[in-house]
């Protein structure tokens, strides 16, 4: 979610410029900077952000730029002058010598600024101007989204990748838990009975199997991959996927009894993490 938009809009005697910079963040936090006839419209801006960048760290900068002497400080005449009356005197009385004109121009009031509220006039454009800014922003957010896309869909792609990879190692299981069994009855040196070998192997088999556990992930992973193909704010819902998907890796390692099964398991796990670290940048 993060992103860079400015817009510039030249007004009679001053350019107005408007920066927006997003960093990620799980709630809205706006932070405006603005020059003076801009704050009674505060709360104007405040929602226009919120409704087009919904959420996210956002600081919004509008800076003002006098480029007419129509906009420039007035000189409060009267003031001045009767600060240099008083500032002559007082060199007088006591011998002092100095930039008296400069003095005057650093006392309080004496610059007045030409400031005024915007007209409605003024205040329609600066609005097209901060969706400008918006929408380069948003562009900008368009762009890293793409980048991100591509990395999550490879993150998959690898999560998947270990999913098929589990079948063969199946078998094997199979194979490892009716040698165990039998050795142990050997060991015995006891007669088992057939049938109830076969019940006793159909139990471990069955407690090992991860039938379900493969099924359901890889319904979580096509899901996943529909929930980017639609777009949009899905950031929320992708990570309610990311943590089933999650689970259900999880048990598989809990399941696995087989160490080349388990080093799979941790490939995904892997995998999976680097996704829910990408997703905390989507909207």
């Amino acid at each position: 979610m993060t992103g860079f938009g400015k817009a510039v809009l030249t007004l009679p005697g001053k350019k107005v410029s408007i920066e927006i910079k997003g960093l990620n963040s799980k709630q809205t936090d706006i932070n405006l900077r603005l020059p003076g006839p801009f704050r009674s419209k505060e709360g104007a801006i405040r929602q226009i952000l919120s409704e087009h960048l919904q959420r996210g760290k956002i600081d919004c900068t509008i800076y003002c730029e006098i480029t007419g002497p129509e906009s420039a400080p007035q000189i409060n005449e009267q003031l001045a002058q009767g600060y240099i009356n008083q500032l002559m005197r007082l060199a007088s009385e006591t011998g002092a010598s100095g930039d008296i004109i400069g003095a005057v121009m650093r006392l309080p009031d004496v610059l007045q600024s030409s400031e005024e509220d915007l007209t409605d006039q003024q205040w329609q454009k600066v609005q097209a101007t901060l969706l400008e800014a918006l929408e380069r922003m948003k562009g900008f957010r368009a762009d890293e989204g793409r980048q991100l896309q591509n990395d999550l869909e490879l993150r998959l792609k690898n999560i998947r990748n270990g999913l098929d990879s589990v079948e063969p190692f199946e078998e094997e299981r199979k194979e490892r838990v009716r040698e165990r069994l039998q050795k142990s009855l050997e060991q015995l040196q006891v007669e088992a009975d057939q049938e109830r070998f076969e019940q006793e192997l159909i139990y471990y088999l069955e407690k090992y199997d991860v039938t379900e556990e493969k099924v359901r992930l890889d319904a979580h992973l096509n899901y996943f991959q529909e929930l980017m193909n639609q777009g949009g704010a899905m950031g929320k819902k992708l990570g309610f996927v990311s943590q089933e998907m999650g689970r259900e890796i999880n048990t598989l390692g809990s399941k696995a009894n087989h160490a080349g099964l388990q080093k799979v398991v941790v490939d995904m796990k892997d995998e999976l993490e680097k996704i829910k670290e990408q997703v905390l940048n989507i909207l």
